[in-house]
């Protein structure tokens, strides 16, 4: 039996381990950290015996407790829906003006919309509602189809364009230059007479000639000022705020072959209390009427 080595140094029994002349001392390990990792074993142990733990072919060891992190997941999703029941009955209950004369019940509303509206809507209208091009502003104060709750509503459950559900929000402008109703010159014509509705840099010539042609082909919808009509979904056009954008360039596109959004119909998606936490989130954004 080989000799052990001593260390002449300290006296300690080195390991028979030796790299480059230097030789390893044979330290035992401090007790303290020896009966931690012994416990950390045991407690390994323990954990893998009482919760999921050992991966299986077809799952894993169901453990003695059952537990596991979905299942508590679905528990304390439980527990919020039935915290919130008794609020949602009564949304869906009562009118939306009956709502909004309970504070309490009316915070509950705009709190649960604002939850559902990063769910379904910021697609589209973006997270803080603030729309882009062909996707409305929802906190801005003008509003297409009317911007009081009771219309909110009516777009919100039903949609627009939205061939789907039958009482859906319908509009379509005539394609004035594809279907050749209006030659090049007469929409360039008319787009100079609505940028001058709109207080925006025109030709005066070409937009006094518009001025008749948009009597007679685009006032029965925005109106004889162009101030536009909530019954249709016909814009304003005196305004400032654009759907498809304001330039000449964007209003001749528009009134050759316009683009006509569409948006879904929730009603049938959807709870009826949860499209009224809608209506009255978009409502509270400040751009309501």
């Amino acid at each position: 039996m080989a000799r052990k080595h001593i260390d002449e140094l300290s006296g300690t029994e080195t390991t028979g381990h030796e790299w480059d002349g230097i030789r390893e001392l044979n330290n035992p390990l401090p007790r303290w950290w020896v009966l931690t990792f012994y416990a950390c074993i045991v407690f390994a142990i323990g954990y893998m015996i009482w919760y999921p733990a050992i991966p299986l072919i077809h799952g894993n060891t169901p453990g003695l407790s059952g537990w596991t992190s979905r299942g508590a997941l679905q528990k304390n999703l439980a527990a919020a829906q039935a915290a919130e029941a008794g609020n949602l009955a009564q949304l869906a209950k009562l009118s939306l003006a009956d709502i909004r004369k309970n504070q309490a019940l009316s915070e509950f509303a705009v709190a649960g919309g604002h939850t559902a509206f990063k769910v379904y809507c910021t697609p589209c209208h973006g997270s803080g509602a603030q729309g882009s091009p062909g996707y409305p502003n929802l906190n801005d104060d003008d509003w297409l189809w009317g911007g009081t709750p009771e219309t909110i509503l009516q777009t919100i459950t039903h949609g627009i364009r939205y061939t789907a559900d039958a009482d859906t929000r319908d509009s379509v402008m005539p394609s004035f230059g594809a279907d050749q109703i209006l030659n090049h010159e007469q929409i360039v014509q008319v787009a100079n007479y609505v940028l001058k509705l709109s207080g925006q840099s025109f030709d005066e010539a070409a937009a006094k000639a518009g001025q008749q042609i948009f009597a007679d082909n685009c006032a029965a919808c925005h109106g004889d000022a162009g101030k536009g009509n909530h019954e249709l979904g016909a814009p304003n056009l005196t305004d400032k705020i654009w759907l498809y954008g304001s330039s000449e360039k964007d209003i001749i596109a528009q009134v050759t072959k316009p683009r006509l959004g569409v948006m879904p119909a929730w009603g049938a998606k959807l709870s009826e209390a949860t499209i009224k936490e809608l209506t009255l989130y978009v409502y509270s954004l400040g751009g309501g009427q």
